[in-house]
């Protein structure tokens, strides 16, 4: 399985990089993880409820042109439904058995996401009824990635 993480925005703070980049160089054996950054929407200091949802409409569509058309869609999203590493790992295996060779994971910006990028995926995951930020469940995600990856493959991920 190839997986692909699109995103609005780059990581700001070095140990989320630091973090990610890790989990990435850890895939590369397993298919590996591309990740795609698209800028933040530009809004100003103090944007209305407007600005805001426009931004969020605007993003939500560039985030669907940016996901490779064969991949199987997953997005993040804190309406979405829970699951655990094991499941997150047999619903990967499954997706593989079903032919499907590409998983894209969306994580939206700073706003949240738009109606019509919700319709659009085929699954909508949460990792938790809290809140974080886009940038720190970006890392949180390529690690449930990699951990999927040993899970399936029956290796032990704590040494």
């Amino acid at each position: 399985m190839k997986f692909h993480v699109v995103c609005i925005g780059k990581l700001k703070d070095a140990y989320l990089r630091d973090g990610v980049a890790e989990f990435v160089k850890r895939m590369r054996s397993y298919g590996g993880i591309a990740i795609t950054e698209l800028n933040e929407s530009k809004i100003g200091d103090k944007p209305s409820d407007a600005d805001r949802k426009q931004v969020v409409i605007e993003e939500g569509q560039r985030l669907l042109k940016a996901v490779p058309k064969s991949a199987y869609t997953v997005l993040l999203d804190v309406y979405g439904k829970t699951m655990s590493s094991e499941q997150l790992a047999a619903m990967v295996s499954q997706l593989e058995v079903d032919g499907i060779s590409d998983m894209a994971f969306i994580i939206g910006g700073a706003f949240g996401v738009s109606d019509e990028l919700r319709q659009a995926v085929k699954y909508k995951l949460s990792f938790s009824p809290m809140t974080f930020t886009h940038q720190m469940v970006r890392l949180l995600l390529v690690e449930q990635i990699y951990r999927s990856a040993k899970i399936n493959r029956n290796e032990p991920y704590h040494w």
